[in-house]
Order: C-alpha cells, then sequence, then structure tokens
C-alpha cells in the first residue's frame, strides 16, 4: 500500500506545475493533501481535482484561499470525520479522517505560529487537543497513518539551520517536546525514520534564497503510525524531481497492510 502526504500550498497552482500529471503515475493507494486553499465550489467544475480512480473528499476552511484538507482513496471508506470539534480546527479545515474496519488514514494540517504570538498560543493550544483526539483514537485499537504538515521539525537532523532556527516557531522547545512526547510516551511512529535515519532530508523549503535548490530545508510533513505498522514500513521518499510547491510529497509503501 502507498500512501503520499503533500502540502499544495495552494492546490489549483500544484496542478498547474504538473502535480496531477505525476499523481497518474504514481499508482498511489491514499492521498492525503493539505493547504489545498480552496473551495469545493472552485474545483468540482474541473475533473482533474477528483481523479476517477480514487474516492476524493475535501474539508474547506470558512475562508476563501486559506488552509483546507483532501484524502483520495482507491477504496470508498466505511466513514468519514472532518474536523476536531474545535473553532480553529473545524472552521480551518486542517483535519479529515477515512476509516475502514481496522485501520484510519488522516489528513492532518497543524497551525503555525510563525505570524505572531497569538497564532502560537493557538498552536499549542491545538497541540494539547490533538494529544487528546489521538489518546482517544489509539485507545478505540485502530491502525492509524496520520498524514500532514505538522510545521514542526522534531530534531536537529530535521532542519538545515537548527542553531539559527532555536527561536523560530516549527522548532522551538516547546513543539519538539510535543514531539519527543508524540513519538515517546504517547507511543506513536515516525514512519519515514523507521527506514530512513540521515540528516539532510527535507520535506519544505523557502521560497527565498534558493532554498530548494541548496537544499537549505526543514522536515516538517510525516506519516506517524501505531506501533503495529512499523514492521509494514518498507520503502520511505521524499519526491524532488519536480516542485510541485514549497513542500514535496512525501511517499511511503506499506507491506502486509490492506484494505478490510
Amino acid at each position: 500500500m502507498k500512501v503520499i502526504s503533500f502540502n499544495a500550498n495552494g492546490i489549483r497552482a500544484a496542478a498547474r506545475r504538473g502535480f496531477y500529471d505525476w499523481l497518474q503515475k504514481e499508482s498511489a493507494d491514499f492521498v492525503c493533501i493539505q493547504e489545498t486553499k480552496a473551495q469545493l465550489d472552485q474545483l468540482k467544475s474541473d475533473p482533474i481535482y477528483f481523479p476517477e480512480e480514487f474516492h476524493c473528499d475535501y474539508f474547506d476552511a470558512f475562508k476563501k484561499g486559506y488552509s483546507g484538507v483532501a484524502i483520495y482513496a482507491r477504496q470508498k471508506p466505511d466513514a468519514v470525520s472532518k474536523g476536531m470539534g474545535f473553532d480553529y480546527c473545524d472552521e480551518e479545515g486542517r483535519y479529515i479522517q477515512f476509516d475502514y474496519k481496522t485501520f484510519s488514514v488522516i489528513s492532518l494540517y497543524l497551525p503555525s505560529g510563525t505570524s505572531g504570538d497569538g497564532r502560537q498560543t493557538v498552536k499549542y493550544d491545538f497541540l494539547e487537543r490533538f494529544r487528546a483526539h489521538l489518546m482517544a483514537l489509539k485507545s478505540a485499537g485502530r491502525e492509524l497513518i496520520i498524514c500532514g504538515d505538522y510545521n514542526i521539525a522534531h530534531k536537529k537532523i530535521d532542519l538545515k539551520n537548527w542553531r539559527t532556527n532555536q527561536k523560530t516557531s516549527g522548532f522551538l522547545p516547546k513543539e519538539r517536546e510535543f514531539m519527543d512526547e508524540l513519538f515517546g510516551e504517547l507511543g506513536f511512529v515516525d514512519a519515514f525514520r523507521t527506514i530512513n535515519q540521515e540528516e539532510g532530508h527535507y520535506t519544505w523549503w523557502s521560497y527565498r534564497r534558493q532554498g530548494w535548490e541548496k537544499n537549505v530545508g526543514w522536515r516538517i510533513d510525516y506519516q506517524v503510525i501505531t506501533p503495529g505498522l512499523a514492521k509494514d514500513v518498507k520503502r520511505v521518499s521524499i519526491y524532488r524531481d519536480h516542485q510541485f510547491s514549497d513542500h514535496a510529497p512525501l511517499i511511503i509503501e506499506y507491506d502486509g497492510l490492506k484494505h478490510d
């Protein structure tokens, strides 16, 4: 089973850059998209945003041109959930979940705190609520693949210039402590790091100062999984042959995981 997570930074912009042409060749089972930056009524007239081989569902922000998540799945889910029950998740279109018999796939877009202290406070509160939500899901005994832009680089190897970014949102001590807890006592697994423990692998690059070209980036996009799936991770990659966004698609292949 191949699962792709991708922050499009505008799904229409990514389409113009060839994202859907590439996707047709990938034979993915799930595609989790963040930052669609579009309302459903802006997309529904163009079939490119609803690839016929997938069941597609979107969860939009109230505000036009902002946030939004989506999931494409080859098999129709048994159930779909949107939001987590609080305003700056649900009104900002940050969470969608597809449920199957034994597992769930989620597309998540965590807030950024880069615009100021107010949004950083929102981010911290979101993390607290997200923690409680995760533990409720895990306690139900389901396997989980939580794809998304977490807007946090976990460790020093997850960003190029860690020394100069220790006071920057996305690499603050409290944010990194959340990731430590997520992959520690909460019992979740960073799927990419089950295979690849090397530095220099990033998923986001600033458009300024030739970040992409010089590979001065951050690894802030993850597939967070339950421990029962860790043994099934067989291949991991970050697609960089073409640039569809300021993020790159994160691709994880799982053996043994099936729709059921």
